[in-house]
Parts: C-alpha cells; structure tokens; sequence
C-alpha cells in the first residue's frame, strides 16, 4: 500500500501566541491547541505525513530578555542566545507536541507526536553576523530605544507596526543536523515536530565537533531546507495573512494566487516582498520548489487545507 505524501507545515511564532496580548502560558496554550486541531486535522483524514515547525521571535526575545534581567538585578550568567532559542524551541515543541496529542485524542484519532531537538549549522563567516536583522521580541516604544540601545542590542524600526523590535544576526541555514533522525521518525508514522524557532544555530569546527553560535536562524528558510532534505511533497508556510500580496499598501495592491519561481524571484527583485516579513516566505518557497519540484504554499492557518487543494493562498510553482 502506498504511503500518504509528506507535508512539511511551517507555523509562525503567532499561532502558539494569544492574539489580544495575554502573555500568559494558559493563553498561549489556548492559542496552541487552537493551532493544533487544525494542523492535527490534516493528519486525522490520512491525508498527509506530517512534519511540523514552527517560529519563536517572540518568545525568544522575551526568553533573553528575561535572561538579561536576572542577570542585572541578581546573580545569575546571561544565557547565550544558542541557549535561548534551545530553550524556547523545547518550552513551544512540548506546549504544540502536548496541543496535538490532545487534539487528535479528541477527533478519536490517536497518533503519536514527537518534538526534536534540532540544531542547524551556519557558517561563521556569514555577513550576517556582523549585520543584525532578525526581529525578536515584542514591540518597543520609542521612550525605550535609547536605554536599550545604551543596553548594547540592535533595534530596528517597523513603519507598518508603529514600533521598534529587537534585531539579531540571521544567517543561512547550511545543514540540518537532526534531518535524519527526522525522516526515521517520520518513517515509523510519527508525527515530528522539528526545528523550532529556526533550530539551534551550530557552527562545525576543523574536528567535525559543533559549537553554539549567537543568532536566531529564519524559521522558513531552515524549514525550506528540511522539507528538500526529507523529499517532501509540499511545504505549507502557515501565516497571519491569507496570501501574498504585491504593491502591498498602496492603491495598486493585488493579491498573488499563483506564481513561478521564475515570477516569484522578479517579484522579490522588486522589492515587492520585504526582507522584515513576507521576503524570507517566498525565498524558503522558491528554494524549496526549485530543489524539488514540489508544491509550495503560503496562507493562513484556517485556510490550510485550502491551501493544499489550490483553493486559498498563494501557490508557487517550479
């Protein structure tokens, strides 16, 4: 009996994230378990093998944060940033691993659910890390900038949300570590949660050993690059927003249901997907789709299924 196709399911840091701004972890559970009996679903119909990421921006910048804080006011070591995004991918795969067990309990559909630790290898010398862009956290008023400037972080102002944010050094993701170990898993019909917040950034030295290094890797590009690892048949970017959009804000805005990568890539070269939100997307979706031929989509969570029958969000075809 042949075996369902994989789908690679990345999830924005938004979708374990209370949307009003409750903080609280019952609220981000609530969000999760939300998030999950919609993903859960598509495994339910057996339709689907199931891999799943998922962000962290927010999470991890509140996790240094936090770090920062104790560290000003007590006794205790900042964590370094490897460490934070390690934390923060443990904390949201058990709070997702723990939301889609729960769900498919519920739909009378029983499976079992995974969450690795995943570490992903960038190389030292990426000009990213002399250039920080990544947003984490929340978002920042103006009376702070100057104080937390004065802290030593980067911030980088977002027009459209009215705000500062966080920035880290973001490079490429090179290899997932782990990506074998997740298509054995995968193999023996668990259902894998995998490379969350972008995966632990590593760096291989001259002996083959690996080191943590400063930075927070893009959830999508990493996610991209695992889907290609695995073969996967379709890699689905779960978002805020139904589509992508170019002439975003203006009186020429158009929605996009379906473009090549071909198309995709003039689109960028444009400017038309900015590199702070809908940029990094369509970059992992043409790299997916050039390396294997398979199907990329981007849209929200509620339009998920939607979105894998061409009925919602937008394609991008070899």
């Amino acid at each position: 009996m042949s075996r369902p196709p994989l789908l690679v399911a990345a999830l924005g840091g938004n979708a374990m994230q209370d949307p009003a701004g409750d903080d609280t972890v019952p609220a981000d559970f609530a969000r999760t378990m939300e998030t999950a009996r919609t993903i859960g679903d598509l495994a339910v119909s057996g339709e689907w093998r199931l891999v799943i990421t998922h962000g962290n921006g927010p999470q991890v910048g509140n996790h240094l944060l936090r770090s920062e804080l104790a560290h000003e006011h007590g006794h205790l070591p900042p964590l370094p940033l490897d460490v934070c995004v390690a934390d923060t991918q443990g904390g949201l795969g058990y709070m997702l691993q723990q939301s889609l067990v729960n769900a498919l309990h519920e739909a009378g559909a029983p499976a079992v659910v995974a969450a690795l630790v995943t570490q992903v290898v960038v190389d030292e010398d990426d000009p990213a890390f002399s250039k920080p862009s990544k947003p984490v956290g929340e978002m920042i008023g103006e009376e702070r900038v100057d104080d937390l400037r004065q802290r030593g972080w980067s911030l980088e102002e977002d027009p459209h949300r009215g705000g500062w944010r966080r920035v880290v050094a973001s490079p490429d993701p090179k290899e997932i570590v782990e990506a074998g170990a997740v298509a054995a898993l995968v193999d023996d019909g668990v259902i894998v949660i995998a490379g969350g917040g972008g995966g632990i950034p590593v760096v291989q030295q001259a002996d083959g050993t690996l080191v943590g290094a400063p930075a927070v890797v893009d959830k999508d590009l990493a996610s991209a690059l695992l889907a290609s690892d695995l073969g996967a048949d379709a890699f689905l970017i779960l978002t805020d927003v139904d589509r992508a959009f170019v002439g975003f804000g203006t009186a020429a805005e158009k929605a996009i249901d379906r473009m090549t990568v071909a198309e995709a890539r003039a689109y960028m070269d444009e400017g038309q997907f900015p590199a702070g939100s809908m940029g990094p997307k369509v970059e992992a979706l043409c790299r997916f789709v050039g390396s294997t031929g398979g199907c990329g989509v981007i849209t929200s969570i509620p339009n998920a299924r939607a979105g894998l029958a061409g009925e919602a969000g937008t394609t991008i075809a070899p």
